[in-house]
């Protein structure tokens, strides 16, 4: 029986994002012909965890679960592995693996690289020097997922020729779009261009849409951009290739570490209820 690739993604209150993914993962499965792909959601689906990994199970002998997040917060740290622990309760003859999640890397970058470039075009292709760009997350309590986000947004300043390249956040923490706009506009930056750090539509990007329309009028100097999120990439396809080959340990002498192996997490996790195990 072949394995099954279980696709988790976030899940969005807006239709279109999940059926964005829908279409991204129909796409993956067309570059993946021989693979069986299923789909499941975090939340705001029908079809969360529990759901998709039993339907995965079946048929099968071994599901690989693969994270379409970019960050690792509480949702691949602590939710995923408490849910994949669930499905081998209930599944003993199968075996689950957690594939890493994205993450951030040479791959993300090179799809924000392509994004921002499509957004200076869009502004007529002004003097980066004088173009200021703001990477928006979602943000997190987990300083270690912000972390990584203000990485690609350093990455991004070593790569470009933009003297300003910032990081701000929609949720959860701090400096917002506005702040952070304010910031770039007393420093001197003609253009702005606001890119975001997401991997699909859904109510958070409708919301940074009317952001920079109000940046727009109220700093009406100034030429404001909106890139467009990661979207349908060639790299997040190639990322999500390797995450499979590396959780099948193709390639390696031995097994790749799983994200939730030897997490600090998993202690608070287990004395909260929501224990896991490894039995791979």
């Amino acid at each position: 029986m072949k394995d099954t690739i279980l696709l988790v993604g976030h899940g969005s209150r807006e239709p279109s994002g999940n059926k964005e993914i829908e279409q991204f993962a129909a796409e993956w499965r067309k570059r993946r012909p021989d693979d069986r792909i299923e789909v499941c959601f975090i939340e705001f689906s029908d079809v969360t965890l529990d759901a998709g990994m039993a339907n995965a199970a079946k048929g099968s002998k071994r599901v690989i679960v693969v994270p379409l997040i970019l960050g690792a917060a509480g949702h691949v740290k602590m939710e995923i592995p408490h849910h994949i622990a669930h499905a081998r309760e209930h599944h003993p003859d199968v075996e689950f693996i957690m594939a890493k999640h994205l993450g951030a890397g040479t791959k993300v970058l090179q799809a924000l690289k392509s994004k921002l470039s499509k957004a200076m075009l869009a502004l007529d292709a002004p003097d980066a020097k004088n173009t200021g760009v703001i990477l928006l997350a979602r943000g997190s309590s987990d300083k270690v997922a912000n972390g990584e986000i203000a990485k690609m947004a350093r990455w991004l300043f070593e790569e470009t020729e933009h003297e300003m390249v910032d990081l701000a956040f929609t949720g959860i923490t701090f400096p917002k779009v506005e702040t952070v706009a304010q910031r770039q506009v007393a420093c001197g930056m003609k253009q702005i261009i606001v890119l975001p750090y997401y991997l699909y539509t859904g109510v958070l990007i409708e919301r940074i849409a009317r952001q920079v329309t109000r940046l727009q009028s109220q700093y009406p100097s100034v030429a404001f951009g909106l890139g467009k999120y990661i979207g349908f990439d060639d790299a997040i396809y190639e990322m999500l290739d390797e995450r499979v080959a590396d959780a099948k340990g193709e390639g390696r002498k031995e097994p790749k570490m799983l994200e939730c192996d030897g997490c600090k997490y998993r202690g608070f996790a287990e004395e909260h209820g929501f224990g896991h195990h490894h039995h791979h």
